[in-house]
């Protein structure tokens, strides 16, 4: 077993200098130096999210009885208060007018009881015991009349009518789910981000508010959203999300929750898509990918000194784009590394290479590291 495991790792470490043999057979190429590149880099970090109505709930039966009237259609758009359905109110009615008039029954007999203890007919017990049949028949006439109410079932918020899934005639229970209301007028696009991630967020100057902890600024940046079919949607988030309380520990992640206004309406609860955060990464020193090879899981490059001799040097990268490494250690701005030629060189070799600037190296980019 243990050669088996052994094996691919000399084979890969090997492979830099494999690569150098078939090169020479190729033929040499000029070997050019220069020093990393001081620049500013545009940065875009992706995260795969959800969307959601900042509103999303759903609508139920108050109480039971026949649904009478659905007075509006799937999809619409309603107004705070407007009437959604209405249940066949006639038993309802009943109720709250009985109840009215054993109030009203009740009412008449405290005052009349009022009148005989201001005359000292009745005791002040048989007063209180009347005053309390008068409130609890109060009571119950508003008990009554909440009930009548519940028979016109009103929009809780401006938004669309989602499905319905009671038509009208049906019987409905008390609780029973007749369909959902949306607030689309913002979507709240919820995302998950690695640990790592939201501790270099936080470390970022200017990113938290302690007014606000659970408030997270990009300085800067900009939080865009693309759609499942590619395309980005027109409307951004600005440079603030709202980071959730608690940390997943099984998955690793911190959710965060973008909002985008959606005036068109475009976006839909439940949708997918992808969060891009779009950053400057200000006075970075940056080298192509090309200068950079790979022995097992580490990054190096060839550091030429003063005398002229090539050592190979790791590397830390911090971040990576397409054509260029962010380095984050291991090269300083004034040192000379191999550009072009980096298969020829060896490690102690002494170089007489062409030096380009710094800015010229970044030209042309199209190589990714070897």
């Amino acid at each position: 077993m243990l050669l088996v495991f052994a094996l691919p790792l000399v084979l890969t470490s090997c492979s830099h200098s494999e690569a150098h043999g078939e090169e020479s057979e190729e033929g040499h190429h000029p070997i050019v130096t220069t020093s990393p590149a001081v620049t500013d880099v545009p940065t875009t970090q992706e995260y795969v999210c959800q969307i959601h109505s900042r509103r999303h709930i759903e609508v139920r039966a108050l109480d039971e009885g026949y649904l009478e009237e659905v007075p509006v259609q799937e999809g619409q758009r309603v107004q705070l208060g407007q009437v959604l359905f209405r249940i066949y109110p006639v038993l309802y009615r009943a109720r709250l007018d009985a109840h009215r008039a054993e109030f009203n029954h009740a009412q008449i007999e405290l005052q009349n009881a009022q009148m005989l203890a201001e005359q000292n007919v009745i005791s002040a017990q048989e007063l209180a015991l009347v005053t309390a049949a008068r409130d609890r028949a109060r009571a119950e006439l508003n008990l009554a009349r909440a009930e009548f109410d519940f028979t016109s079932i009103v929009a809780p918020f401006d938004g669309i009518v989602d499905r319905q899934y009671i038509q009208q005639g049906s019987l409905v229970e008390q609780g029973d789910v007749l369909t959902t209301v949306s607030d689309n007028e913002v979507m709240w696009v919820y995302f998950n981000v690695p640990e790592a991630d939201y501790l270099e967020y936080r470390s970022l100057p200017e990113s938290r508010d302690p007014e606000r902890p659970h408030r997270l600024t990009f300085p800067g940046a900009t939080i865009q959203l693309r759609l499942a079919n590619g395309e980005l949607f027109d409307q951004d988030a600005g440079d603030t999300v709202t980071v959730e309380s608690n940390f997943d520990s099984t998955t690793g992640n911190v959710q965060f929750r973008a909002d985008f206004p959606n005036p068109d309406g475009l976006l839909l609860h439940g949708q997918t898509g992808t969060v891009l955060i779009n950053g400057t990464l200000h006075d970075a020193r940056v080298i192509p990918q090309r200068a950079v090879f790979d022995i097992l899981d580490r990054q190096y490059v060839f550091v030429v000194g003063e005398d002229g001799v090539a050592h190979q040097r790791e590397i830390t990268v911090a971040h990576e784009t397409d054509d260029i490494f962010v380095i984050e250690s291991g090269l300083d701005p004034d040192e000379q590394y191999v550009l072009d030629g980096v298969r020829q060189v060896r490690e102690g070799e002494h170089l007489d290479p062409e030096r380009i600037p710094p800015e010229e190296s970044l030209r042309n980019l199209r190589h990714h590291a070897e």
